[in-house]
């Protein structure tokens, strides 16, 4: 007989393991899909669009425009680095984290190439910026983690923010849009949990995105653009860009 609960961590954890797959050998839940991402990273030949390495348009639109200046910055889910190093290229001092070491591996030698510092972490988010990257950042970029994480875990996300997130600082988001020429699954949360299966990511709405964000200001949310093949960005429009930020604290 096991009483494993104790904490919400604990709550969330076993949550986390409704999602198992056992006939697949992974599961996509925080900490937990590794293995999924080590297989998905292995073969670089594959035609996965954000495998070339270039930056979110919208990321490189901030910057341009001074939406967000140089400063530290956290990349969350970074993959094989290509935010990370634009950001680095760009002046910012950057750590960069994802599951998959041979993510990981292929962007530390992406940096090493472009001649670019950029601190590479692998691991699980949530357990690293409690432990390793401590904030504040003045960004957090997430290019596709924040849409493959079960409904459970937004409460860990939101938490990751409110510890890391510097005041005045932006969180630039990139995930899965619902509707139209959107991606992602568009079950509601409860019936994610009744199949055990998150569909390979979860479609969000704007509204749903403005709700789950409300604690920051929305400086802008909009389709991703999408850029030709010949293009220096990445952009595609079956996803939706956010850019929010957190309020400064008032002066004493």
């Amino acid at each position: 007989m096991d009483r494993t609960v104790r904490t919400v961590e604990d709550v969330l954890s076993l949550l986390d393991g409704l999602f198992a797959s056992p006939s697949r050998g992974h599961r996509l839940a925080t900490g937990d899909g590794r293995d999924f991402w080590d297989r998905f990273y292995a073969d670089r030949s594959r035609p996965v669009p954000f495998f070339v390495a270039k930056p979110d348009e919208n990321l490189a639109a901030c910057v341009e425009q001074g939406l967000v200046t140089p400063g530290r910055a956290l990349d969350l889910g970074c993959g094989a680095g290509r935010n990370a190093l634009f950001l680095a290229s760009h002046g910012f001092a950057v750590d960069a984290v994802d599951l998959s070491p041979v993510a990981v591996a292929w962007g530390e030698e992406r940096a090493r190439e472009a001649g670019v510092e950029v601190r590479f972490h692998c691991g699980d988010a949530f357990t690293l910026c409690a432990t390793e990257l401590i904030g504040p950042y003045d960004l957090v970029v997430d290019s596709g983690c924040f849409h493959h994480l079960p409904p459970h875990r937004r409460v860990s996300y939101l938490s990751l923010l409110d510890r890391v997130l510097a005041p005045g600082g932006h969180l630039a988001l990139t995930t899965f849009a619902a509707g139209e020429g959107g991606a992602g699954s568009e079950l509601a949360d409860a019936d994610l949990y009744r199949e055990r299966e998150l569909h390979g990511g979860l479609a969000y709405t704007p509204d749903s995105l403005r709700w789950i964000f409300s604690d920051l200001a929305e400086v802008e949310l909009r389709r991703m653009r999408q850029e030709p093949p010949d293009s220096p960005l990445f952009g595609v429009t079956f996803l939706w860009t956010a850019l929010f930020r957190r309020e400064a604290a008032p002066e004493a």
